[in-house]
Order: C-alpha cells, then structure tokens, then sequence
C-alpha cells in the first residue's frame, strides 16, 4: 500500500539532522515530495525515493556487502509498484539478509540520505529502523554472501564513509528500542 505522501513529509520534517548531509538530504527530500509525479516509481523519473533497514538486535547492527556496488551498507532498495517504504524496508531485508524483521512500534524513520544511484539515477533514501532476533543471516541465492553482525563501532568502521554519522544516530537512539531475543 502506497505512503500517504503528507504523513510522510511530515515524518521527514520532524527529523533532527545529525550532520550537514542530512540536512541536505533532508530538504532535498521534502522538495522532491512537492513534485507531480509518483515519487516512488523508477520507471517513470531519474530520481525516487527508495527505502533501507537499520537492522538492530542484541547483537548490534546489519552491514551487508552490496553485490553490485562493492560497499558495505544496510540492506534497502526500491519501492515496488503498489507497496510503500515500511513494506519496502522489511522487505528488502527479508531479500538480502535471508532474516525476517519488524518494524519499531510505531515505525521509525531514523535518517534520510540523497545519493546517486544505477543508470544515473538519484536516490532519496528513507532509513527505517526494524528489529530482528539475532540470528545468523542466512542470504539467499543471488544475493551477497556478505551479511554480518557488527557492534558500532565496528560497522562505522567498515560501513561506506557517508553511512558513519547515520550509525552515530542510530546508536545514540538504540536504547529507546527493546532488542528482540
């Protein structure tokens, strides 16, 4: 079920910029929403909103190494026709990670982040925060291998540079929410 496009916007104001990329990101986003067009579909403008998971349990954070870009990041993609960005985040994850999560209660929308993305295209990436029980990932066939479990620290480590103050907010919220066992 597609966002209801005012909810969102209001989602997205409401969020506290942790860097100067974010803000950016931030009013990037909100201009995009003002536009005519379906903000979801990739088939129809170069520059949609896509949806990604934090991925959080006792075990720390999901990183995964993306198979076409070759960096490491938290499981996301497109918006399909017909679903909004919550259904998205899950199940995007679901895909790369082989793990079912869940949302926050109510669902988080942690950070927002604008980005090249394939074929020229640009991505207004809505960063949701899901919970899952800390299990081994288990990717499927055609997906990366590489999906790991890091504490914080060792995600900022290995994470794509721009993704380090999104971990530092994450982290700084992490205790608000209950860790699935």
């Amino acid at each position: 079920m597609r966002t209801d496009v005012s909810h969102l916007r209001e989602q997205i104001a409401a969020l506290e910029p942790i860097d100067e990329r974010e803000h950016v990101s931030k009013e990037a986003t909100l201009e995009r929403l003002t536009w005519s067009d379906d903000p979801f579909d990739e088939t129809r403008n170069d520059h949609h909103l896509t949806a990604s998971a934090f991925v959080l349990s006792s075990r720390g954070v999901i990183l995964h190494l993306h198979r076409r870009l070759h960096i490491w990041v938290q499981p996301g993609g497109h918006v399909d026709a017909g679903e909004g960005p919550l259904e998205a985040a899950l199940r995007e994850t679901a895909e790369e990670t082989g793990l079912q999560v869940c949302h926050t209660d109510p669902p988080t929308l942690l950070h927002v982040d604008v980005h090249p993305g394939p074929r020229g295209h640009t991505h207004y990436d809505l960063r949701y925060v899901v919970l899952a029980r800390p299990l081994d990932p288990s990717p499927p066939a055609g997906e990366s291998p590489d999906v790991h479990w890091y504490n914080f620290e060792d995600a900022r480590g290995r994470c794509e540079p721009t993704m380090v103050a999104a971990l530092t907010k994450l982290e700084l919220a992490s205790p608000q929410w209950r860790m699935r066992d």
